[in-house]
């Protein structure tokens, strides 16, 4: 590799000389609050709307998701570049070089697989970057789910952590996931992922630099105050010696795999022989990937009336026809009437124009978030899909002449 570029990071000290005698068993929040007048005041008021957010557990309202998108915005191309990332430069030429060794090793063990995970991964990112994107938060933050699980709902450690976000019990449940006996919640792809959008605010709230928030994420914040203290610095690099073996690898794992995702120049493309039905494109009903399946699917024309009463939307991620069906209450082959090989087609390109009669059109646009969620975990295959309940659109009261 070339000689890279030292990089520079967007840290905030949070602790002024007599910080150094904080009991540092307190609780995050109440260690927030002592130190409170220490920071700037737009971090103070950054702060406050983030502790707003986790309180009401809901999706923050535009105007808050664009300010935490602004202060948030250095994400995760800068822990790689001169604290901008330069799209003139090659990739490879603005990677940390405190991280340049454990990147190689890492592509040489890890980077096949995580180069198919690109691929495969699509349905599974675009899921999460549009949960994230609703907290104001860098959509970068997705490989977190894949360190933590490589992107598995039945992924669970040793530990008892569990889903793809790896959740311990009481996180969940202080990020307003059900888990119990019958329900965990942590398994369901859309809950857990805003879940986690709501706690990487908060250690972003403790943190304000992404690199000691994929530590706090590992090791919990109370290891890095610790680590801070000990190396009177707010620079991982410089501290990483104080923290766990395992956190200061899982950062390291957080580059490489931001490296193989991001540096390898977009999505990797899918051959005939990965997907479940060959060179034939048009197939909508998917078994074996066999030659004995050679009959292709025939599409059929709409007619005059069906094309004027159409509704087209262009629509991406891994939707399954299966589960639109459900949603929808059509019947599949309706389905196929108006949309041929729309499984296959979404597969391979990641797109399609969907075309609905209007009033299914509405129940799409209703339910689409819960469809895609329903999808992903179907695909998924471990873990059942939820019965959620269908939202239906207010009827449109027509005006007597």
């Amino acid at each position: 590799m070339k000689k890279f570029f030292t990089i520079s990071f967007m840290c905030v000290l949070f602790f002024s000389a007599a910080a150094g005698t904080n009991n540092l068993m307190q609780s995050p929040s109440t260690q927030l609050a002592k130190i409170k007048d220490t920071l700037p005041e737009n971090i103070a008021r950054e702060d406050s709307l983030i502790e707003e957010v986790i309180k009401t557990r809901k999706v923050p309202k535009k105007e808050k998701v664009e300010y935490f998108n602004q202060v948030t915005k250095y994400g995760f191309k800068n822990l790689f570049s001169n604290y901008s990332y330069n799209a003139a430069l090659p990739y490879t030429a603005q990677v940390n070089p405190n991280a340049e060794s454990f990147v190689q090793d890492y592509i040489k063990a890890h980077g096949g697989y995580l180069q198919n995970m690109k691929g495969w991964g699509q349905p599974y990112f675009k899921l999460i970057e549009n949960i994230l994107m609703q907290y104001g938060l860098p959509k970068e933050l997705k490989y977190i789910a894949v360190i933590e699980s490589n992107l598995s709902t039945g992924a669970t450690s040793n530990m008892g952590a569990g889903g793809p976000w790896q959740f311990m019990p009481y996180t969940a449940k202080d990020y307003g996931l059900v888990v119990n006996g019958l329900v965990d919640e942590r398994r369901d792809y859309y809950k857990s992922t805003h879940a986690a959008a709501r706690y990487l605010l908060y250690l972003y709230s403790q943190m304000h630099d992404w690199l000691l928030v994929m530590a706090a994420y590992n090791g919990g914040p109370a290891r890095v105050y610790n680590a801070i203290k000990k190396s009177g610095s707010t620079d991982f690099w410089r501290l990483q010696y104080y923290l766990p073996e395992e956190s200061r690898t899982y950062v390291k794992r957080f580059i490489a795999t931001h490296y193989i995702m991001e540096g390898g120049g977009g999505v990797t493309t899918f051959s005939a022989g990965t997907l479940p039905f060959g060179n034939d494109v048009n197939r909508t009903t998917y078994g074996s990937n066999s030659s004995n399946s050679t009959t292709p699917f025939k599409p059929t024309n709409l007619s005059a009336n069906e094309l004027a009463d159409v509704e087209v939307l262009s629509i991406s991620g891994k939707y399954n026809s299966g589960v639109m069906v459900k949603n929808l209450q059509m019947t599949i082959a309706l389905f196929n009437h108006f949309n041929p090989s729309f499984d296959a087609t979404l597969s391979v390109t990641g797109n399609f124009d969907l075309r609905l009669p209007p009033d299914k059109m509405q129940l799409f646009t209703a339910n689409k978030y819960q469809i895609l969620n329903e999808s992903v975990q179907a695909l998924l295959g471990d873990a059942a899909v939820p019965d959620f309940k269908t939202v239906y659109p207010v009827p449109v009261k027509k005006k007597h002449q």
